[in-house]
């Protein structure tokens, strides 16, 4: 059982730790190892069209993440809390993005924008992605609320808080895991994305997965290895403050929620 724990977690992780080495290769042929070298990160932050593409794609992944955060939270707390005609209909078309594949929401979002007339560009694409990535973030607030219950707002309540109040200083915090997990998933599938981008952008709009998706065609660089590898340092890092920051909101949350309850 263990070997055969092993060999799957090889399988997942050796692949992306060749990946690193080859990013510090001398050599542009990736069967031949001629020594460590930077260069090709130096190759990297040079390529203009390159980083620009990057700089583009990080902008727009974190606008639509906000986006979506902000619209699939309030979707997220009207069908937890909510109580109103068409509810069920409302989560039905809310799941619809979560099983649709990308060249049909592509393709839809493309005869959207042009029977509106709108220019395609970093816009549409901001668009495109907040549109489909608020249902994601709406699942996880919505299990949030399920999981945390209407206890402590009911006491809240009880307390002489208002609604406002309560959901400042009581909901709120104890949705603040949900949310930074929202934001991070709707800002990886945005940054991720290839399909989706490729019907709604336009001149001048290409993001990092577009220029990938056409060097890889010619076969994998050094530089695509570099470029891969520092977006590794920066899912770690990010998922490392995912795991600290919420656990410290909502040990805040506990504690203020404790401390009313006491008074």
């Amino acid at each position: 059982m263990r070997a055969v724990l092993l060999a799957g977690y090889a399988f997942l992780y050796l692949p992306i730790a060749l990946m690193v080495v080859y990013s510090v290769n001398d050599s542009r042929l990736l069967t031949v190892w001629t020594g460590f070298s930077w260069r090709w990160y130096a190759a990297l932050w040079h390529d203009a069209a390159m980083m620009d593409a990057a700089w583009l794609s990080l902008r727009i992944a974190l606008a639509a993440a906000s986006l979506a955060t902000v619209l699939g939270a309030a979707a997220g707390i009207a069908l937890a809390r909510g109580r109103f005609a068409g509810r069920a209909l409302f989560a039905g078309v809310l799941a619809v993005p979560l099983v649709m594949p990308d060249v049909v929401v592509g393709l839809s979002l493309l005869l959207l924008f042009v029977a509106l007339g709108l220019t395609r560009g970093a816009g549409t694409i901001i668009i495109a992605h907040a549109s489909f990535a608020l249902a994601y973030v709406a699942v996880v607030v919505r299990g949030r609320l399920a999981d945390a219950g209407t206890v402590l707002e009911d006491a809240a309540a009880d307390l002489g808080a208002s609604p406002a109040v309560a959901f400042a200083t009581v909901t709120l915090p104890l949705l603040a895991p949900a949310l930074v997990s929202g934001w991070l998933l709707a800002f990886t599938l945005s940054l991720d994305d290839v399909v989706v981008a490729s019907f709604v952008s336009g001149p001048g709009a290409t993001t990092l997965p577009m220029v990938l998706f056409s060097q890889l065609r010619l076969g994998p660089t050094p530089e695509v290895f570099a470029l891969a590898t520092v977006v590794l340092g920066v899912v770690l890092a990010a998922v490392l403050l995912a795991w600290a920051v919420p656990a410290m909101l909502t040990r805040r949350a506990r504690a203020v929620a404790a401390a009313g309850g006491g008074a």
